[in-house]
């Protein structure tokens, strides 16, 4: 049976003009779980051509949305964290948000509320992650009543220590609660763009990292093409005491990360720095990909030979350990990227399966739930076997 492609509905919010025009397809005529490999090789190529490939109505077992996502990189074998490691630390931000399958330890459940009897767990407390266990500041009680929100955390799927960041994500929705759709609010003290998004209960949002390097000024793009980042060991312990900003991208600067001496044992080795841009396998564009809550330190090359250094940032290089100088860098870069335009707010329904290219998008939770909506959802990733690719030394020329 042929791979039936076409565009995602893209909501009212999403500007025409700006927007990735290749962001998103919805995939017919074929059963995810039951690919063949030809029609395997179909999705591998859409899914790195437009970031995101969902399925309506799909039943897929646990043990088959490992298969799939293993697919894209056959020689990977544990999930993006490690099996059975996301709720080994109490400290870790991602404690309380993972339960894993007994019998697919590759595949985490997530959702909210109290959940019986599901796939091997006699029950499981589940809680959506919201923004007012992590920012600086939240929406006040009243406000959040009349449904506003924030973006919780914008990321990348990705351990981000010893383990590679995977290639794709899997997720599946068992069980969808409806209700309002909510507003999200990007702006306080620390962002007063003013900007607001409506988006369904419960969206998960992503934007393209390929959409968030081309917006940028060709002053950025020099010192991104340029720069790689240098992530903190353990990044998700570390960064557990401090508070992000109020549009979920970064951390707000104020010493609280927990010191290095303090973090559980840890290796220079197994500390990862990656480029700021990841190279597409299939198209060969460039995408921004930076976890900006993990990030500690910046490394820049100098300008190649021959290139202008009229208004470039570093032009000689510089290895940036300033954490604020750091988060500033990243947000001046990152912040247009997830521009209400440029969001896609997926309306969950039940039985959706969404595969979404890992280290080609930014995604991020939104909205709260109350405690007796229940959400059950399965998602799966895998610590890549290859690092991702980063520019060419003719990119670099090229962008530089």
């Amino acid at each position: 049976m042929a791979v039936g492609l076409a565009p995602i509905t893209l909501p009212a919010s999403a500007s025409a003009t700006d927007i990735d025009p290749d962001l998103g397809r919805e995939v017919k005529g074929v059963n995810p779980g039951e690919l063949t490999p030809e029609q395997f090789k179909e999705i591998e190529t859409a899914l790195y051509t437009h970031g995101i490939l969902l399925f309506r109505d799909v039943a897929i077992t646990p043990e088959q949305q490992y298969a799939l996502t293993k697919a894209f990189d056959p020689e990977s074998e544990s999930y993006g964290h490690g099996n059975n490691k996301t709720q080994s630390t109490k400290k870790s931000v991602l404690y309380s948000d993972l339960k894993t399958i007994p019998r697919a330890p590759q595949v985490q459940l997530i959702g909210n509320g109290m959940i019986y009897n599901h796939e091997g767990l006699e029950s499981a407390a589940l809680k959506h992650p919201s923004h007012t266990t992590f920012h600086k500041t939240r929406v006040s009680p009243e406000d959040e009543a009349l449904g506003i929100t924030r973006f919780y955390r914008w990321h990348i799927d990705a351990a981000l220590y010893d383990y590679n960041p995977p290639r794709a994500t899997t997720l599946y929705g068992i069980t969808v609660p409806s209700g309002d759709r909510q507003t999200v609010r990007y702006s306080d003290d620390d962002d007063p763009s003013g900007e607001t998004l409506s988006v369904p209960l419960g969206t998960t949002a992503f934007v393209s990292g390929k959409k968030m390097f081309q917006t940028l000024l060709p002053e950025l793009k020099s010192l991104a093409v340029r720069t790689s980042v240098r992530y903190a060991p353990h990044p998700y312990v570390w960064m557990a005491p401090a508070r992000a900003k109020s549009d979920g991208l970064g951390i707000v600067n104020e010493g609280l990360e927990l010191p290095l001496n303090e973090l559980p044992e840890w290796e220079q080795s197994k500390i990862k720095t990656l480029p700021i841009l990841w190279k597409n396998p299939v198209t060969g564009e460039l995408h921004f990909q930076v976890h900006p809550c993990g990030a500690q330190e910046l490394i820049v090359k100098s300008l190649p030979l021959g290139a202008s250094r009229d208004g470039a940032l570093y032009p000689d290089g510089a290895h940036i350990k300033d954490l604020g100088k750091v988060r500033e860098l990243l947000h001046s870069m990152q912040r247009p990227g997830i521009a209400p335009g440029l969001v896609y707010p997926h309306d969950w329904k039940e039985r959706d399966l969404i595969l979404f290219h890992n280290r080609g998008l930014l995604h991020t939770v939104v909205g709260a739930f109350k405690p007796d909506q229940v959400r059950v959802f399965h998602q799966c990733n895998l610590a890549a076997s290859d690092v991702p690719t980063g520019p060419t030394e003719q990119d670099i020329i090229t962008w530089a």
